[in-house]
């Protein structure tokens, strides 16, 4: 079990739970960091430098270690230069991903497959471009991605895990993720999860090691983890039964342990609400069916502690 922090409250704790999920999809606001997109990047134990503009290709992406991993096939490294991005710009070459994105390292290659078959026929829906790909992507560049990500051993992505009643001022920037106002503050957290990253220069340079923490409900870890492991009387269904004893998956049935929280959020919501419908989300309907926002946001913060 990944440490856990409890905050201490700053300001008092907002009287209403959120109605609905927006925060969790994480939409461009504005770029209040300054950065010279031209001037040379470099990360630590790597030897290649890239400028923000090669960072930011996204038919391009940075490979910062080469020699880590297999080689990748043409669609993770460039997709197809015009509509199948590279799928190392959202899911890193590591196949981690960003809260705004997913991770696909460990992905049962079968589940890859489905969920791209979803995409492309529109029964799961996503609100920027993984419906074009998933139209664009031929079988056998599906097939590619699948087998490259799922030979990767997934890593402790999400690191600590904090409970508490406010947070850092926020705003959503660049490649939209979420970070600190450099102008500081804080603000009330609600019924809300926020990552941040652990490192904003690492991880606007796409880092493939580099990964996040979030903040959470004061006492949602706990809430979750009974929802998780008992179902809390009927309320929901017990995770292990599909998802393995430990919630690293079973059989084709992806793992759920460590998961980005906000990415949980949203794959909960979208199930519910039928965003995300397609033959296995279909066996989720009666785990999401009575669960309340307030459950939603518990769930994903007590299966963002677990170890992948």
């Amino acid at each position: 079990m990944k440490r856990l922090v409890a905050a201490l409250a700053l300001l008092p704790m907002v009287a209403t739970a959120q109605t609905n999920f927006e925060w969790a999809y994480q939409v461009f606001e504005e770029q209040l960091h300054e950065i010279d997109e031209n001037a040379p990047r470099t990360v630590p134990g790597s030897d290649r430098s890239y400028t923000q503009v090669e960072i930011d290709d996204l038919f391009n992406p940075p490979d910062w270690f080469p020699d880590d991993h297999a080689p990748l096939p043409e669609v993770v490294a460039s997709g197809d230069g015009e509509v199948i991005r590279a799928c190392a710009s959202c899911h890193l070459t590591s196949g981690m991903g960003h809260p705004e994105s997913s991770q696909l390292a460990g992905l049962p290659v079968s589940y890859f497959m489905r969920q791209m078959a979803d995409f492309r026929s529109g029964a799961r829906v996503d609100r920027y471009w993984m419906n074009g790909i998933g139209e664009a992507i031929s079988d056998e560049d599906a097939l590619a991605a699948a087998e490259y990500y799922a030979a990767i051993e997934p890593i402790d992505w999400v690191g600590d895990v904090i409970e508490s009643d406010t947070v850092p001022r926020s705003y959503v920037g660049d490649g939209r993720m979420r970070f600190r106002h450099p102008d500081g503050g804080t603000e009330p957290l609600g019924n809300r999860i926020l990552e941040f990253p652990q490192d904003r220069e690492l991880a606007t340079a796409r880092h493939p090691y580099s990964g996040f923490m979030a903040y959470v409900p004061v006492g949602s870890i706990a809430r979750g983890e009974e929802l998780a492991r008992t179902g809390a009387d009927g309320r929901t269904i017990q995770c292990a039964i599909c998802h393995g004893q430990d919630l690293t998956g079973l059989a084709d049935i992806p793992a759920i342990a460590g998961a980005s929280p906000i990415y949980t959020v949203r794959q909960l919501n979208d199930i519910k609400t039928g965003v995300r419908a397609g033959p296995m989300a279909v066996l989720m309907d009666a785990t999401v069916a009575n669960l309340t926002d307030e459950d939603i946001v518990a769930l994903a913060a007590y299966l963002a502690t677990l170890d992948p």
